[in-house]
């Protein structure tokens, strides 16, 4: 079984923020704001200096960029999360990483788009947490090695139906920013999209797949629970205190 630690900095790969720097083993990350993993400490293994100190410089460096330090803490973090929590950072949203092996996914017969970059009509299908994407949106989508974009058009001109994006690294197919709008939900596109990001990850030779899910979005569990998806860890946020 692949260990958290290589799981994780594997999944960073595929979602970079605009901005990085290793401190140590952990990864400082900024990219305007957008999102929670590129903007935040990818806390794995070991930082370059003693446990107090390293909270410090991460706080330093995300007040230098006027964004609010916040670290990822994956598994048991132990002594790390006992380390952000005595300097008064909060924690919140607890998110499951899942795994499955990368079979053939059934999908309805609807026409998956799929392309190398997201466009104006597929950004507008993507909605974050519910809301449109802010400017550096893009940048960040973008920023990986070949990643595809999945999309079910009901026709040329509107807006999607559903979307998806997947980027393969060693082997590993990670699904991101499934997103189905409302109106078209309960008709299998998010599984369409899914496989369709599938079969071009076993041509790309992906064997895995992996994708992150917050732990309240019950939808979402159950389509990847049908799917095969099973948690292989979890890990949360911490924010220090304004």
């Amino acid at each position: 079984m692949t260990d958290v630690r290589r799981l994780e900095e594997l999944a960073a790969r595929t979602w970079r923020g605009l901005e990085e720097q290793q401190h140590g083993d952990w990864l400082l990350r900024a990219a305007d704001g957008f999102s929670g993993r590129a903007n935040s400490a990818l806390v794995v293994g070991d930082p370059a200096e003693p446990l107090e100190d390293a909270v410090a410089t991460v706080t330093r460096w995300y007040d230098a960029r006027r964004l609010t330090p916040r670290a990822q803490l994956p598994g048991p973090a132990g002594a790390a999360d006992a380390a952000f929590a005595a300097a008064g950072w909060t924690r919140a949203e607890d998110v499951l990483v899942l795994t499955a092996p990368l079979r053939p996914w059934s999908a309805p017969e609807v026409a998956v788009q799929l392309s190398p970059e997201p466009d104006d009509a597929w950004l507008a299908g993507y909605r974050y947490r519910g809301a449109p994407l802010p400017p550096a949106a893009r940048a960040v989508l973008t920023h990986a090695d070949d990643p595809l974009f999945a999309s079910v058009r009901p026709t040329a001109h509107d807006h999607p139906a559903a979307v998806a994006r997947g980027v393969v690294e060693e082997g590993w197919l990670v699904i991101t920013a499934v997103t189905v709008a409302e109106e078209f939900r309960r008709r299998g596109l998010a599984r369409a999209v899914m496989a369709a990001l599938a079969g071009a990850g076993r041509e790309r030779g992906a064997h895995a797949c992996l994708l992150q899910v917050s732990d309240d979005n019950e939808p979402a569990l159950g389509l990847y629970a049908r799917l095969g998806f099973t948690e292989h860890h979890r890990y949360h946020y911490r924010s220090a205190p304004a």
